[in-house]
């Protein structure tokens, strides 16, 4: 049986929400919406100071972050948090970097929710994958040269970097890497052994969608050294494939620390959150009647 919206309220919620690649003007409305509402937001590292500016001024601030080799707190017990919150009747927003359901562990948060009858939303986000390409000027599909988009995470649960290279070598297609900056060597030469051409056009993306964003483009044979050379450092997408040329004619977005006039206008809209707090909105979060007891 459908549960009552007064029932949950009663009983607490978590809404596992998406924070979008860095601008806070990519934030959906629905998880502004929720922001404006919660009492507690348990926070990733990719979420941008701006965006948790938008969060209503009581509400408790709770990080959970992770950075490679530096856990703040164990997946087992954020799971457990979660839980522990809304068994105490509190709206509940667990808020991370892009989208919860790509490589942000949203999928075994849900489950534990799931498994503990905790009543819990799924909030999608603009993943790293399309924003950062996006604001690089870099279509992921393009019928002259990609029919086909993949995405994988540049490191797995114990630290290597062991994919299915023939699945990723395949041609027309668009590779996008998450975490993929330690594991860039090893992904370069893999591809390159498995028959993708050296001189395939491959870029890496720092801190994208933010006034921070730094592009590095070449060849998947020098993208490594290309990327040490250029100091970069966490967090980074890479993009593999023909349309990375497309960048040439695409770049619309230039960081405002590249630019001259007009720089601290726009600077000033990435780092702030005026924009879109003008649209607050004063209705609590509206939990759908069509979600099912479990």
């Amino acid at each position: 049986m459908p549960q009552s919206h007064k029932h949950h309220h009663h009983r607490g919620a978590v809404f596992l929400a998406g924070a979008g690649p860095g601008d806070p003007e990519l934030l959906t409305l629905r998880a502004l919406r929720l922001l404006k509402q919660a009492d507690v937001i348990v926070y990733d590292h990719l979420v941008a100071p701006a965006i948790l500016a938008l969060a209503r001024r009581g509400a408790q601030r709770i990080y959970a972050g992770k950075e490679r080799g530096n856990h703040t707190m164990p997946q087992d017990e954020i799971n457990a948090l979660l839980v522990k919150l809304a068994r105490a009747g509190h709206r509940v927003v667990r808020l991370k970097g892009g989208d919860p359901l790509i490589f942000g562990r949203g999928g075994e948060e849900a489950e534990a929710l799931a498994r503990s009858n905790v009543y819990f939303e799924i909030v999608p986000g603009i993943t790293a994958a399309s924003g950062v390409a996006a604001y690089a000027g870099i279509p992921l599909t393009h019928r002259d040269c990609a029919h086909a988009c993949i995405f994988v995470a540049g490191h797995l649960k114990n630290g290597s970097v062991d994919l299915d290279w023939p699945a990723l070598a395949r041609p027309a297609q668009t590779i996008v890497v998450y975490m993929g900056l330690l594991g860039l060597p090893v992904l370069s030469r893999e591809l390159i052994a498995h028959g993708l051409p050296a001189a395939m056009p491959a870029a890496i993306v720092q801190q994208g969608t933010s006034a921070s964003q730094r592009v590095v483009t070449g060849t998947l044979e020098s993208l490594p050294r290309l990327a040490l050379t250029a100091g970069l450092h966490a967090p980074t997408l890479i993009i593999v494939g023909e349309v990375v040329r497309l960048r040439e004619k695409l770049n619309w977005f230039v960081p405002p620390e590249d630019r001259g006039e007009g720089a601290a206008l726009e600077a000033a809209r990435l780092s702030s959150a005026a924009t879109a707090a003008a649209v607050e909105p004063s209705a609590p979060p509206q939990i759908s009647p069509l979600r099912r007891a479990m």
